[in-house]
């Protein structure tokens, strides 16, 4: 009857000790959950701006593509002047247009400037796609400096006015906020 009794107290203190192993195991993957859950970052929610209409918002958007269109059509005017017309390929520094040195300079010289200009259109090109997706996200008209905190620096704050979209109509910015970048 010892030998049971002995057992038995051996088998609950097993269990005892078991039952306080997993309970340590579960307080403590509780509390490491818990430290996760405090220092994981939680997202800000932005408030939401009302943004222009849609009606105007398609306005916007046509004046995008009527200057999207114009910058292509001068993008292909760049490409023909850049291109021999006889032979179909760009134009280098051994065409036989230019048979004195000091023409070949000249020449070069306007090829890098067409280069550039070309550059130019494309980088003005990318920020119109850009604007494009503003209008399809709805986030097109807001100054991305005011959206979180307006400055109350304009009469529409958060909205750009009306006249510099017309105006820029890529733009990010209200004028004042434009203003102070540049200042700095």
């Amino acid at each position: 009857m010892a030998a049971k009794s002995a057992n038995k107290k051996n088998g609950e203190a097993v269990k005892s000790a078991s039952t306080k192993k997993s309970t340590k195991k579960t307080v403590a993957s509780k509390e490491k959950k818990s430290v996760a859950a405090s220092t994981a970052v939680k997202p800000v929610k932005a408030k939401k701006v009302k943004g222009y209409s849609k009606k105007e918002l398609q306005e916007f958007k046509q004046i995008i593509l009527d200057k999207r269109t114009e910058i292509i059509d001068q993008l292909q005017a760049l490409k023909d002047q850049m291109m021999d017309p006889t032979t179909g390929q760009y134009v280098n520094e051994n065409s036989p247009y230019s048979l004195h040195m000091a023409e070949q300079g000249t020449d070069a010289q306007e090829r890098e400037k067409l280069y550039l200009w070309a550059q130019r259109e494309n980088k003005f090109l990318g920020y119109l796609e850009d604007a494009l997706q503003r209008i399809e996200l709805g986030t097109y008209g807001i100054c991305i400096e005011c959206q979180d905190e307006p400055q109350g620096l304009c009469d529409t704050c958060p909205l750009i006015p009306k006249e510099r979209l017309n105006a820029v109509p890529h733009t990010q910015h209200c004028l004042q906020i434009k203003q102070r970048m540049q200042k700095k």
